[in-house]
């Protein structure tokens, strides 16, 4: 009896932990991946991916998460035509031959119900890296037209491109780059 009381109760905890657990649709409308470089020590270029997909996955009580996002490279966008020919290009993406970008985290860092800090690895040009986005804003609401919880934030970092391979005009064109990630996304 006591066997059974004991198995009930654990298969009822794992039930509500699993409850506590909600999986969000990213919302490619309020989802942004944006990046910064400077040009030659001058100006600052900017430019995002205005193709993206995924899902998050993640429990405020129990403060862990999951994130699977993917960016289509061929998206890319500067606002002129032959510079984002010229980042699609085996200098810099090589979109013809590795189409998407992928980052997939299960490392979740929160302050009470806010995620501050979610870590994990950017697949791009065919090699995996870690990468740690750091929230400098997180939020969930009630939304009034979907009538679904929307949750999300504003994530940055920065990364080293040469760790994936892109040195194209180094050192004229930095090294760093600076990514700035705004999120939406939709319990389901």
């Amino acid at each position: 009896m006591t066997k059974t009381l004991l198995a009930t109760a654990l298969l009822a905890a794992a039930g509500f932990a699993q409850a506590q657990s909600a999986t969000y649709t990213i919302d490619p409308t309020h989802t942004f991946v944006n990046f910064e470089a400077k040009h030659f020590g001058t100006s600052t270029l900017r430019g995002r991916f205005d193709k993206k997909e995924g899902a998050v996955q993640f429990d405020r009580a129990g403060k862990s998460g999951k994130a699977e996002i993917t960016i289509d490279i061929g998206s890319v966008s500067t606002g002129v035509g032959p510079l984002d020919g010229h980042l699609k290009s085996k200098d810099f993406f090589n979109a013809a031959e590795f189409a998407t970008a992928k980052f997939v985290s299960d490392k979740f860092v929160f302050d009470g119900d806010k995620v501050t800090e979610v870590s994990g690895s950017l697949t791009m040009l065919g090699k995996s890296n870690p990468v740690t986005l750091k929230a400098s804003n997180f939020n969930c609401y009630q939304n009034p037209m979907l009538k679904r919880e929307v949750c999300g934030g504003d994530f940055e970092t920065t990364i080293t491109r040469s760790q994936w391979g892109m040195t194209y005009g180094l050192p004229g064109i930095p090294d760093n780059i600076r990514l700035l990630i705004q999120i939406e996304a939709v319990k389901q």
